[in-house]
């Protein structure tokens, strides 16, 4: 979704999955080291690392959650934002325990989106998941919201699907008015896997980012 001439696209595993090890599919991985501080760290190690002053945001789902999280712990880091909304709250906990099911449903889903993975990568996401839902991802519930004048200033557009049953619509709502300068758009034919007409609008606003 971003173009390559005018993008450097920084893409990282979080702690336990993908390539970063150690793995959680291995039940000797001690978990207890994988929290949302923990991630708010390594995320500004790599920024460090990497030389980046400040870099556009873009998440989903509990990425999203992560990036305003992080965002508002260095809002002077971030140039712009591209959240598709989750704010980890007791009740959006809740509510996605029943996610493998509805996203099946969605109008460009596909059966079992998560409970197809290959074995490790399904137990790691299982662990992982758990991990951070009992905890409620060791976010005070509603803190993201009450925090959010601390984004002001930085671009953003929030795009979610009206059909997201796995992240509810009010959310994105919420924290559109709270957030100044932010913009939502809704997708009528979107649900959480997102749909052609929000990936266009996706490309079409980091375009026009990329000229600010």
């Amino acid at each position: 979704m971003f173009d390559l001439e005018r993008y450097r696209i920084i893409l990282f595993d979080q702690r336990g999955c993908g390539r970063s090890t150690p793995h959680a599919s291995d039940l000797a991985t001690d978990i207890s080291l994988n929290t949302t501080e923990h991630l708010l760290r390594d995320m500004e190690q790599l920024r460090a690392q990497l030389g980046v002053e400040r870099w556009l945001s873009f998440g989903g789902s509990w990425g999203s959650a992560l990036s305003v999280a992080c965002a508002e712990r260095h809002p002077e880091r971030v140039s712009e934002m591209l959240p598709a909304f989750w704010l980890m709250g007791r009740a959006e906990v809740d509510w996605s325990a029943w996610e493998d099911a509805v996203l099946s449903l969605e109008p460009h889903g596909k059966p079992a989106p998560f409970s197809d993975r290959a074995s490790d990568d399904l137990l790691a996401f299982a662990r992982i998941c758990a991990h951070y839902a009992a905890n409620n991802g060791w976010l005070e519930d509603g803190a993201l919201l009450r925090n959010a004048g601390r984004l002001a200033g930085i671009p953003a557009v929030i795009m979610h699907g009206r059909l997201d049953l796995s992240c509810p619509y009010d959310a994105a709502w919420q924290f559109a008015q709270a957030w100044p300068n932010a913009e939502l758009v809704a997708f009528d034919d979107a649900g959480h896997k997102g749909s052609p007409a929000m990936h266009d609008h996706v490309r079409s606003t980091v375009a026009r980012f990329s000229v600010l």
